[in-house]
């Protein structure tokens, strides 16, 4: 059997793929890889379709040992990636033995690096999905040293290119959103969404915490419990904005004053603590 042994997760390492989407209803989050648009590449650069699972790591530091030959592929931010101590960088499709270690290094900017082995990661799927969602449980374990994950047999040409270049992740973000639907229920979010915010430590794959000058609410009491996406910017009662991610729960109580827009999401996946956000309204 085709296979890949963690020898060190790593600070946070997780099986994502593009999640599972449709199960809203049931109180499930859609989860997945929040940076998708890396985990796409990496599997593209393998031969993987894009529906693949992969490995998202946080900052990084993940060492696995191959059972079989492969091509693996680690995308996200630039980071340093050595087999057997030999370097090759990030965003290339790099051949490994049966046998060889893999080891990832930790980036010095962005915080969740994506490792796309050909075949893709096979652990059992979860309502149609391979993720694992922080939020509910569902899903396969955050990884450790000693597991054993299954691959998948090799199902397309891995994918080269001369020169894929890693998408920047800068000190500030400005992400479009669109206002509402509760923005009523605060005192001119316009203008507040649009100030600089601060990502907190606080943040997770659940949702983004922001730290800044509080929203103003404009209705008192409270709202009835209501659906939310992924992307929606939520003001608990303190005034300052999360951002729910791929593992956010389903229905919320707290006034959604804006949604970001999908495709500013993978930004956000990369944004440490420290890093300055602010709202464009479209």
């Amino acid at each position: 059997m085709r296979s890949l042994e963690v020898l060190d997760p790593g600070r946070y390492a997780l099986v994502e793929d593009l999640g599972r989407p449709g199960y809203a209803h049931l109180g499930v989050a859609p989860s997945g890889a929040l940076d998708t648009g890396s985990l796409r590449l990496a599997n593209r650069l393998v031969g993987n379709p894009a529906t693949a699972a992969g490995i998202e790591a946080l900052l990084g530091g993940i060492e696995v040992r191959l059972t079989s030959s492969a091509t693996v592929a680690v995308t996200g931010p630039a980071v340093d990636v050595s087999v057997d101590g030999r370097s090759f960088g990030s965003h290339v499709p790099v051949p490994v033995r049966a046998g060889q270690t893999l080891t990832v290094g930790t980036p010095s900017a962005g915080l969740r690096c994506y490792l796309a082995v050909s075949g893709g990661i096979a652990v059992e799927e979860v309502l149609g999905s391979r993720s694992r969602d922080v939020l509910s449980g569902i899903g396969p374990e955050p990884l450790a040293a000693g597991a054993v994950l299954p691959l998948g047999e090799p199902a397309g040409i891995p994918a080269g290119a001369d020169v894929v270049v890693p998408a920047p992740a800068p000190a500030e973000l400005v992400v479009p959103v669109t206002l509402g639907p509760r923005d009523g229920w605060l005192a001119d979010p316009a203008r507040g969404l649009s100030a600089w915010w601060t990502v907190t430590a606080e943040s997770n794959r659940v949702g983004l915490r922001l730290d800044g000058t509080p929203l103003r609410r404009a209705i008192d009491g409270e709202l009835p419990s209501e659906g939310v996406v992924t992307g929606a910017i939520q003001v608990p009662p303190n005034g300052l904005p999360v951002v729910f991610l791929a593992d956010h729960p389903t229905t919320g109580g707290y006034p959604v004053a804006a949604v970001v827009r999908p495709a500013a999401l993978s930004a956000l996946a990369q944004a440490r603590p420290g890093v300055r956000v602010r709202f464009r309204l479209t």
